[in-house]
């Protein structure tokens, strides 16, 4: 069974940091790459970061390089997003999702097989 569960959510003042967590199922984090997107209101939705189940590397959007780290916890079977200086721009639903590309595409949600079910960040100012 196939399953990403996200936590860590809320609300968080500008300036602020939110760790948001993904739990995979064992057969997801074993051989898939993990990513965060998210979909703010009446935006389409767009890549936040990725780790590869390999080597652990990462791969960032420009919009948050710096700001935020994702990693990985092999024994828990579980990604991490840790976001720090949110901004306003930053709200939106933040989605957990499992993909077996690594390289060109990484950053489209069309490349990846399945998805969690989201939790909401709200930065205010």
């Amino acid at each position: 069974q196939v399953q990403l569960v996200e936590s860590g959510g809320g609300l968080v003042q500008a300036g602020g940091s939110l760790r948001l967590s993904c739990a995979a199922s064992r057969r997801v984090f074993s051989s898939y790459n993990l990513g965060w997107f998210r979909q703010a209101p009446g935006k389409e939705r767009e890549f936040v970061a990725a780790v590869s189940w390999s080597d652990a590397g990462t791969y960032y959007a420009d919009s948050v390089k710096g700001r935020f780290t994702m990693s990985r916890d092999n024994v828990k079977n579980t990604v991490y997003l840790q976001m720090h200086s949110l901004n306003p721009e930053d709200t939106a639903v933040y989605y957990c999702a499992a993909t077996r590309r690594w390289g060109h595409g990484l950053e489209s949600r069309d490349e990846y097989d399945y998805w969690g079910q989201g939790t909401q960040v709200t930065v205010s100012s």
